[in-house]
């Protein structure tokens, strides 16, 4: 039952994250979300493997913390990834350089 709450604040995270990190509109609606979800379950049984009790403190502040990095990085580095492929690639279509922001 744990594990479900877990994935559902991952997905809760992926949605803020989606709303809150720049160049949103490369990500995609999922993308985020499915981040937030799939590192919550995961960090969740890795510690679950480790012993750490369900019921504790440690391994829900564990879980959210990495799940909010996972959501932050993930939403950072593949829009960042994606913004340079468009501008690559709008420069190979155009034939010239285009200006800097």
């Amino acid at each position: 039952m744990e594990l479900l709450f877990v994935i559902l604040i991952g997905l809760i995270a992926g949605l803020i994250g989606r709303v809150v990190l720049p160049n949103r509109g490369l990500l995609g609606g999922l993308l985020l979300p499915a981040v937030g979800g799939a590192a919550g379950a995961v960090v969740w049984v890795a510690l679950t493997w480790a012993r750490l009790a369900w019921d504790g403190g440690w391994i829900w502040v564990l879980t959210v913390a990495a799940t909010l990095l996972s959501v932050a990085a993930a939403g950072i580095l593949i829009g960042r990834s994606r913004a340079a492929a468009d501008e690559r690639r709008f420069e190979e279509l155009a034939g010239q350089p285009a200006t800097p922001a």
